[in-house]
């Protein structure tokens, strides 16, 4: 992810019908750094944003068959591991 950072169309791929926010790492010290107001950011910018920086990306983000689990999801991962 940081050698080759997620484009914006395959950022959309993996959040699919999910809302950006959730996939968006407003806890990240680059965030912080940044002086923003999470409020203020349509979909659009947060989708610039983290293919322009992956720390903005909310990790981990794991791909398990057609399953996308954002962040630490205890029972997500349940469910696709087992």
């Amino acid at each position: 992810m940081f050698k080759q950072p997620l484009t914006e169309a395959e950022l959309v791929g993996l959040i699919g019908s999910r809302p950006v926010r959730d996939v968006f790492s407003f806890k990240s010290p680059s965030f912080r750094k940044l002086g923003l107001n999470a409020d203020d950011l349509t979909d659009a910018q947060m989708l610039t944003m983290m293919s322009g920086e992956p720390r903005l990306v909310r990790r981990p983000l794991v791909v398990a068959d057609d399953v996308v689990i954002v962040g630490n999801d205890a029972e997500a991962f349940e469910q696709a591991f087992g």
